[in-house]
């Protein structure tokens, strides 16, 4: 058996015995916990559980942590980044449950972190804090987790919650918080003055449903939500946890490094790391991979003018683009309508949705030409609406307002992309439908 698959099969045989404490830890400052950096974490405490406890630093080559990365300039500095982050980032240790878990004090993620090289491979040194160390590597209260099933997970609020439900899934019911608690819990960021002001129902529709959604699709637990109000409004939430007949199927091609090789590719484009990381968590890995292949072809074209704004351009892309809810849809996770007239209203819907999307996409590509190009295609429009003969107010406003004003935006948007612009096709649709289906 290789070595990628016999260590397929321990994490499969042998999970994470991850803490009480270490499921529901929130940032102290300002930083933010990715869900890259809390699966690579979940990765660097699983090795130290295997190594044993009593070892005072642990070791590991950097492939079996982070995968995609051959160490070029743009790789050593996410990988810095992301140790560096763990480092310093200081959390608060706490358990779902009030009063479960050892007391301890606020400590780092990791105590250091050092990537060296060793006979020409890369490998990564991390030690933990004195004072959770021992309860890091054995400890007594725990939640077992499939790190194959983790890795499934995009989105950081998905992660937390599949491992907090793990934690109860013998008990069938989680701990009931405030539901203010779970805010920086789910996001891994700490509360703002900003956050501290959002109401229940953007948090339920923006963090909530999308993480449940997220878990019952992908994993082996089955997760709705429960609510409880203090007189009109919801005061505190908790999970009931099922799980399912069948355990999800393992992937295909498991990865059990944390695949860091889109945000590579992201950064040789010129792209943040952490918006890379962003566009990961908000449409998967496998739109990513599609829209990173057009925005390089794009790139290598340079017509009408070389692009300007990678990141811009590659966001307009994704916008309407999801792989991995194609994939679903395909899969029959969206349901479809009982009545023919329903299915009429279904599909207006979707389709209105599209266009909505393309139209924000095409926008953004033609804001994201230089002053001078777009100046070129205005004086081409002008022509055009003169030839076609069209209403004399439309050239009126398009002479007054520009081309963003909205009788004028929408010849724009044709005479830039062409009459078809606005026609989807089936598979666009049912992309559409999947992600309405998961709300």
């Amino acid at each position: 058996m290789s070595r990628q698959g016999a260590a397929h099969r321990d994490l499969i045989e042998n999970p994470l015995r991850k803490p009480v404490n270490t499921l529901a830890i929130v940032p102290t400052k300002s930083s933010k916990i990715t869900v890259l950096a809390r699966k690579a974490y979940n990765v660097l405490l699983y090795i130290a559980q295997e190594q044993g406890i009593e070892q005072e630093v642990f070791r590991a080559p950097l492939q079996s942590i982070l995968r995609g990365v051959d160490f070029n300039s743009n790789a050593r500095e996410i990988v810095k980044q992301h140790l560096r982050a763990m480092v310093s980032t200081t959390v608060e240790w706490q358990s779902p449950t009030a009063g479960e878990g050892e007391a301890w004090n606020v400590a780092g993620l990791l105590a250091h972190a050092k990537v060296y090289k060793q006979r020409g491979e890369n490998w990564v040194e991390w030690s933990f804090a004195p004072n959770i160390k021992h309860e890091l590597l054995e400890p007594q209260r725990f939640a077992r987790l499939r790190l194959d099933v983790i890795s499934q997970l995009r989105r950081h609020s998905g992660v937390v919650l599949y491992e907090i439900c793990a934690r109860y899934r013998d008990v069938g019911l989680t701990a009931r918080q405030p539901w203010p608690w779970w805010r920086p819990v789910l996001t891994g960021s700490p509360d703002t003055e900003d956050s501290v002001k959002q109401e229940y129902r953007f948090f339920k529709r923006d963090v909530l449903k999308l993480a449940i959604a997220e878990v019952n699709a992908v994993t082996d637990l089955d997760v709705e939500l429960i609510e409880h109000k203090a007189g009109r409004f919801i005061a505190d939430i908790q999970f009931r946890v099922g799980k399912k007949q069948q355990e999800a199927l393992p992937l295909r091609h498991p990865p059990v490094p944390v695949d860091l090789s889109q945000v590579v590719r992201a950064t040789a484009a010129g792209i943040r790391s952490e918006d890379a990381e962003a566009l990961i968590q908000t449409h998967g890995n496998e739109a990513m991979t599609v829209g990173l292949d057009a925005l390089l072809k794009r790139i290598a074209n340079e017509f009408p003018e070389p692009l300007r704004d990678p990141y811009r351009y590659l966001r307009a892309l994704l916008e309407s683009n999801s792989a991995t809810a194609a994939k679903k849809a395909a899969e029959g996770s969206a349901n479809p309508p009982a009545s023919s007239a329903a299915a009429a209203a279904a599909l207006e819907g979707w389709t209105s949705e599209w266009v909505n999307r393309r139209r924000a996409q095409v926008l953004a590509e033609f804001e994201a030409l230089s002053p001078e190009t777009q100046a070129d295609w205005v004086e081409r429009l002008r022509a055009h609406l003169h030839e076609r003969g069209v209403h004399p107010s439309i050239r009126k406003r398009l002479e007054t307002n520009g081309w963003k004003h909205p009788m004028v935006t929408g010849e724009l948007i044709r005479f830039f992309k062409g009459a078809d612009w606005d026609k989807p096709t089936p598979q666009e649709l049912l992309t559409i439908a999947a992600q309405r289906g998961g709300r």
